[in-house]
């Protein structure tokens, strides 16, 4: 039964006013307040409002979110700390080779050559102009979700910089980012015809990254084709992103192939699915491929951070068609696999591990 959920300074009564979608386009916003709000049609809006999505674009902003501002601006606060540090401090918390969930300090990641064709030596000049850290709650000592026989090295423990309350910022920022994609999975359920809990026992032990990414100021010119993220989609269930206003920033690809601008609206969240779900949905829904562009040489002095979360279902869930997804005249177009087996594959296409 749907209960009324009231959050800190969230009228219900003007969400019953609001627009679903209040802001339309590729990438249009959708207000999910209306979905939490104790209503159960406008929560079935919201769900219709987030299925089309999934099967146009594959991407949104979400406002009304519930997501305290205090963690956001906490969060953002660590992250500047850190990569603020002195090359050598960070480079001690290098992510381990074997560590296939790359947890900790990384630089120059590159996804282009995994998602273009592009072989080693251009691939290492291409490097993404960026710097990430990352946080999985694999690495918390006594985590659950890692069976007996899974891939070697997930049980490797987090990387934590010594800067005060950072540890305690991602630690509560990861918790709002657990809820916030719980809550997305239950809509995407309703859009998908599914009871809404359908996704809850495949992700209450789920296997995350939640990764920082720090864009330094350009003081040189990249190089010819050389892009803060190259193109590339995501892995997973589905994304969840904050970015900030800075230049330089996400783009999506259109279906006739151009890219537009996801805008970087202050409030909101970007969402978006990944493989894996366009292989639960029987290529229903749809990943698309984006980037992260240099920002113009007028701007180049400007830095850029964002921080996506990834979630990924647990390591054993089951990955095989949707019911709803399947009919006689559209039978499954995948082979049934596990979230484990899914992940470690793309990590050892895209990176040799």
């Amino acid at each position: 039964m749907l209960t009324q959920r009231q959050e800190p300074g969230f009228d219900s009564g003007a969400a019953q006013q609001t627009p679903v979608t209040i802001a339309h386009g590729y990438v249009p916003i959708i207000d999910l307040s209306a979905a939490r709000g104790g209503d159960w049609e406008r929560r079935l809006s919201v769900a219709r409002a987030v299925g089309e999505v999934c099967e146009t674009s594959g991407f949104m902003a979400v406002s009304g979110h519930g997501v305290p501002d205090s963690l956001i601006q906490g969060v953002y606060r660590a992250t500047k700390e850190f990569f603020a540090l002195p090359p050598e401090t960070k480079r001690r918390l290098l992510a381990d080779p074997a560590d296939p969930l790359m947890r900790g300090f990384g630089v120059e990641g590159n996804l282009a050559a995994a998602n273009e064709g592009v072989d080693a030596v251009t691939a290492r000049r291409l490097a993404d102009l960026s710097e990430t850290y990352t946080y999985n709650r694999l690495g918390d000592i006594g985590a659950t979700g890692i069976p007996d026989g899974a891939r070697v090295g997930l049980a490797k423990l987090n990387k934590w910089p010594g800067l005060p309350g950072f540890r305690e910022s991602y630690l509560a920022y990861y918790r709002a980012m657990e809820g916030l994609a719980r809550e997305l999975t239950r809509l995407m359920a309703l859009a998908l015809g599914l009871n809404e809990d359908w996704f809850l026992d495949k992700i209450d032990h789920h296997i995350s990254n939640m990764t920082a990414n720090y864009y330094p100021a350009q003081d040189d010119p990249p190089e010819p084709g050389q892009l803060r993220k190259g193109v590339h989609s995501d892995w997973g269930l589905l994304t969840v992103l904050y970015q900030d206003g800075a230049p330089g920033g996400l783009q999506v690809r259109d279906k006739s192939g151009g890219w537009l601008d996801v805008p970087a609206v202050e409030g909101t969240f970007v969402v978006n699915i990944g493989d894996l779900m366009a292989v639960w949905t029987n290529d229903r829904w749809v990943s698309t491929v984006h980037r992260v562009v240099n920002p113009p040489r007028e701007a180049a002095h400007r830095e850029r951070y964002s921080i996506p979360f990834f979630l990924q279902p647990n390591y054993t869930a089951r990955i095989e068609c949707i019911p709803t997804c399947a009919g006689p005249d559209n039978p499954p177009r995948h082979q049934p696999t596990t979230s484990g087996a899914y992940l470690v594959g793309k990590l050892s296409a895209a990176y040799g591990i």
